[in-house]
């Protein structure tokens, strides 16, 4: 659930910007806001946060020029542009050696496995996942928007780009959890 979490900005921004791109991006921007927030109240770290940055400076700069041209020719590129500023705050992540998973799955672990190397390998990994799902999502949706492809084409998409990744690190962290417990197995058996 924390991955979703983190991304409700942007499924409200899917969902809202049918009624106008202006007004999904600015609930979308409330969201974000609100995200952000509320996880610094509860004492999460900025660094934890990375993902709720880019899609707080995503929405203020769309909220901005939706409202400033409603008819920017933007509006019908914004699916792949969303997809590609994603692609954006994961590649930049990992540049910077703090996968943006790393950010979400630590609230779920104690400080002794988020300090271990293995962890950060862990989510490199997996935001490197993300990174190639948002990428190919972008470049498959500006190819159906030139190609005037449609909303439902566009919906698929969105949903694969988000439902792929998430499956496979779905699937990374159980082999990942399955191969730590093999291992520790043996040397319980030993003491």
């Amino acid at each position: 659930m924390s991955y979703v979490r983190g991304f409700a900005p942007w499924i409200v921004y899917g969902l809202l910007s049918v009624i106008g791109w202006q007004w999904g991006a600015l609930a979308a921007l409330v969201v974000a806001v609100a995200s952000l927030v509320a996880d610094r109240r509860k004492g999460i770290t900025i660094d934890a946060q990375i993902l709720d940055l880019g899609s707080l400076a995503y929405f203020a700069g769309l909220t901005a020029l939706s409202f400033a041209d409603t008819n920017s020719p933007i509006q019908h590129f914004d699916g792949p542009l969303a997809s590609a500023w994603l692609a954006l705050i994961a590649v930049t992540s990992l540049l910077l050696s703090r996968p943006f998973t790393q950010g979400i799955a630590r609230r779920r672990v104690t400080a002794e496995v988020a300090a271990d190397p293995k962890f950060l390998h862990l989510n490199m990994v997996i935001t490197s996942i993300w990174t190639t799902a948002f990428t190919a999502s972008a470049l498959a949706g500006l190819v159906a928007d030139l190609l005037n492809a449609g909303t439902t084409v566009d919906i698929v998409r969105q949903v694969i780009g988000l439902a792929v990744p998430a499956y496979l690190t779905q699937r990374y962290v159980a082999r990942a959890r399955a191969r730590a417990a093999a291992v520790q197995l043996p040397v319980l058996a030993n003491a």
